[in-house]
């Protein structure tokens, strides 16, 4: 059995570090251009050297995204950028253009290169064209079987790398290559600047009557006719082993911290349970699920993996996350009189039961004993976003424990994190 990487997404410095603490093998990031998530924070060059050095001292390796579809006057740029990566040395690049592909083999010679899923890998034939060009890595096709994926690894040599989604929101065009944000709003989703219509809500307008509005129905279910459920593979990790993949990727890179703690840790422990003894996997897997269902998702699927997906793949009634758990704060330091000291997120209040999410795997409950701004000032609660707060708790929390609460309502993110 291949050794498989766990690859996480970071769209900033604070959620690389939480993903390579909790259990990560990689980190997947863009820089400040070329990457296909324009509205994420995204890093500038001194983070992503920040990042690096992190996640190197931590065993872990950093991959940096720039698989754009590039038009003539993104060349330059490119070009640009890559001779600035070759002192900063990531581990390895992501690229779907062809163009871009030749700039990284004579800027950056010795640069591992990964082809993105952009690029509609979908036959052992692309694999091979992309392994004599010199690319260690394909990310196959989202809209692949396992068995397809079982095909294609018997058909490329064998120091040939694949890498698959396993989890996370999947796009309802093929291998993300969409032109309906591009359409209405004059975003390319191919350049980075999607702007989800996947997720908006849809009605028929006939041509005579412009303005009359008339619903889309589909088994009265509702109209969200573009609107997937999330992948998520939890539950099969002995049938992704046995297909060959040597990378399972996360998807997310506008995600927070607790959404890249969470499924690092979960995947991280369902992987190395199985590795030390199938029968641990399997008695463990209704903790994995509960675990994998405490950050935000939609509904869940297994996508293409055992055939192609039915109409129950789709959410038709909304566009909406699920979120039965909000994220508190990362424990940044732990003061002498036990405080922790947080970058507060969400809302919480003295008295309240919070969770403390160990890396690993421990869960503790504990009650909010004190809150205190920085100034001394004791609070009854949290209310403001990004403010620095030491908290004592009624359980003991360390550096890069994360707090979270349990969802009191139904507490649903509208859709836009993907």
């Amino acid at each position: 059995m291949r050794k498989t990487e766990l690859l996480v997404p970071a769209g900033s410095l604070e959620v690389l570090k939480t993903a390579v603490i909790y259990g990560a093998d990689a980190v997947y990031l863009g820089g400040e251009a070329f990457g296909l998530r324009a509205k994420a924070k995204n890093f500038t060059n001194d983070e992503i050297r920040e990042g690096i050095c992190f996640a190197h001292a931590h065993g872990a390796k950093v991959y940096i995204t720039a698989n754009i579809l590039a038009h003539n006057e993104d060349l330059a740029g490119v070009e640009q950028y890559f001779e600035e990566l070759r002192d900063i040395r990531p581990d390895a690049l992501i690229i779907s253009d062809p163009g871009v592909f030749l700039i990284a083999r004579r800027v950056l010679p010795d640069m591992d290169i990964h082809i993105s899923t952009q690029a509609n890998n979908t036959n052992y034939g692309t694999y091979r064209f992309w392994h004599s060009l010199g690319a260690k890595r394909v990310v196959s096709a989202r809209e692949l079987s396992l068995e397809e994926i079982r095909e294609i690894r018997a058909n490329i040599p064998e120091d040939m790398e694949i890498e698959s989604f396993i989890h996370g929101a999947m796009c309802i065009s093929y291998s993300g290559r969409c032109l309906l944000s591009n359409f209405f709003a004059g975003r390319d989703a191919n350049r980075g600047a999607c702007t989800h219509p996947c997720r908006w809500k849809y009605f028929v307008v006939e041509e005579t009557r412009p303005g009359e509005y008339m619903p889309v129905y589909e088994n009265e279910r509702g109209t969200y006719l573009f609107n997937s459920k999330d992948l998520c593979m939890i539950g099969h990790i002995p049938e992704l082993l046995s297909a060959g993949i040597d990378s399972f990727k996360i998807e997310g890179r506008m995600k927070t911290a607790l959404y890249a703690a969470t499924v690092a840790r979960t995947y991280r422990k369902a992987i190395d349970d199985y590795h030390e003894d199938p029968q641990k996997y399997y008695a463990n897997l209704e903790w994995y699920k509960e675990e994998i269902g405490k950050c935000t998702y939609r509904e869940f699927t297994t996508g293409f993996y055992f055939g192609k997906p039915t109409e129950e793949m789709q959410i038709y009634k909304n566009s909406t996350y699920v979120r039965n758990y909000i994220y508190l704060g990362t424990v940044e330091a732990v003061t002498e009189q036990g405080f922790v000291r947080i970058e507060q997120k969400n809302k919480f209040s003295l008295g309240e039961t919070v969770e403390i999410m160990k890396p690993d795997g421990r869960n503790l409950l504990a009650e909010v004993l004190e809150i205190r701004t920085e100034e001394g000032e004791c609070r009854e609660s949290a209310p403001h976003p990004k403010e620095t707060l030491f908290v004592k708790l009624g359980a003991e929390a360390g550096v890069h424990d994360l707090l979270r609460k349990r969802s009191d309502s139904d507490d649903s993110e509208h859709c836009g994190e993907t």
